[in-house]
């Protein structure tokens, strides 16, 4: 039988709506996880005093999760639907975590939505539905989960659908082509089947038969390597290795790769996925590689892998669209918070603003103002305080869009337009 073609899917959506446990209820239903892993981690949820938080501990394996029962890091599991191979990149909700949450976004092709019907709209699950939205995932489906909390009730399920629509709709997203299933992750209803005997009056798809209707995005094979690191390791037997997902073009064994912007050269030995060797990987694989000549010490995450042939762009300032998503005053020129870009945290101060944009129309409203507040769209002039690599939206998405973080929440997203290339 041919592979299935793989897709990097992230679960987000407000603390506590159940992302984990659907997660959890999805790789159980679809063999990802055996009865006995099941078992293990309902007795290991007992222990804590957690009964119900069995399928939440599937994602939550760092220790310290499973006692806040809380989702820190982006975790990675795998599973398979009928159609797909699927990586799952379980985002964290909570309000402190939400720079993973960026990391494991900007990774993904397609984004579920988890809302509780008992809770409704709450303030991180419009957060996340605009970074979805900015950060480029253009595919998305709404599971409206804990219908067991409202008794499976259709009215409240039609009540948030239609707040939900508007709010999307708001966002930019073309809501005609977005499913919401009703879902219960603890009952395990529309989940990885449909159960008519619960919600009668749903006729839908339930959630994996919607995760099937997503397309593969094209692949961006013809484009330089570039890859950026989320983590380095030093390997017995190996030496350095490197990690992360490749976002465009190929890496064999064999390429000489050069580290930007450290500006480490080395050649590949070795590639491997899942723990399998491989020849060469393409865009949207998770690999570590074996690089030879180059020290752990040389290369960091944030640091990006491309062909000593072609190498990634480092910047001196960049031109960029930002649209402001909940700032306490005002910014502006002068401000440098900190911007996540790729794998990559960096200080950046905003040099200039150009223009200020109207968010439903994008034309100009104002050349140069003074400052720009929440809700606003704008245009500006950046400088990173320290070498980084980025690249245009418009030639790689992938190393072109950014969050805006201060003050220990997400203040700003954007999208990079122009860019000046840093002289070495």
């Amino acid at each position: 039988m041919a592979a299935k073609e793989h897709m990097n899917l992230v679960f987000i959506g407000h603390v506590d709506h159940g992302k984990s446990t659907m997660v959890g209820r999805i790789l159980y239903e679809t063999g990802a996880i055996s009865e006995q892993q099941l078992r293990k981690l309902k007795e290991e949820a007992e222990k804590v005093g957690k009964p119900t938080f069995e399928f939440a501990f599937v994602m939550d394996e760092l220790k310290e999760e499973r006692e806040r029962g809380v989702t820190i890091d982006v975790a990675h599991r795998d599973f398979q639907s009928p159609k797909y191979y699927f990586t799952i990149i379980d985002a964290p909700g909570h309000r402190d975590f939400i720079k993973n949450m960026i990391t494991g976004a900007s990774q993904a092709d397609a984004a579920v939505i988890v809302v509780s019907c008992k809770d409704g709209i709450q303030p991180q699950t419009k957060e996340h539905a605009f970074l979805a939205k900015v950060l480029g995932i253009q595919q998305i489906a709404i599971a409206i989960n804990k219908m067991d909390e409202v008794k499976y009730d259709r009215v409240k399920y039609d009540d948030l659908k239609a707040q939900l629509t508007t709010l999307l709709k708001n966002i930019g997203y073309k809501v005609a082509d977005i499913h919401f299933v009703p879902t219960s992750a603890y009952d395990g209803a529309n989940v990885s089947k449909k159960t008519p005997d619960k919600t009668p009056w749903y006729t839908g798809p339930c959630l994996v038969e919607v995760l099937d209707m997503f397309k593969v995005p094209p692949k961006p094979i013809d484009k330089p390597l570039r890859m950026p690191i989320q983590d380095v390791f030093t390997i017995t037997g190996h030496g350095t290795v490197p990690v992360g997902r490749i976002e465009t073009g190929i890496m064999k064994v064999g390429d000489n790769v050069v580290f930007m912007p450290s500006g480490a050269k080395g050649e590949v030995k070795s590639i491997e996925m899942h723990h399998q060797p491989l020849t060469q990987a393409g865009p949207g694989d998770n690999v570590g590689f074996n690089v030879k000549g180059v020290d752990k010490k040389d290369v960091r995450r944030g640091e990006v892998v491309g062909t000593a042939s072609n190498p990634p762009t480092v910047v001196q300032d960049f031109t960029a669209q930002v649209v402001v998503l909940e700032h306490p005053t005002a910014i502006a020129k002068g401000y440098t918070p900190v911007f996540h870009i790729h794998t990559t945290q960096v200080a950046c101060r905003i040099e200039e603003i150009l223009e200020k944009k109207d968010p439903k129309t994008g034309q100009t409203q104002q050349k140069n103002p003074d400052f720009v507040k929440t809700g606003d769209v704008a245009i500006m002039k950046i400088r990173p305080l320290k070498a980084i690599v980025a690249e245009k939206f418009s030639e790689f998405p992938q190393l072109g869009r950014f969050a805006v973080r201060d003050m220990g929440q997400t203040v700003a997203a954007g999208v990079i337009l122009e860019i000046t290339k840093k002289q070495m």
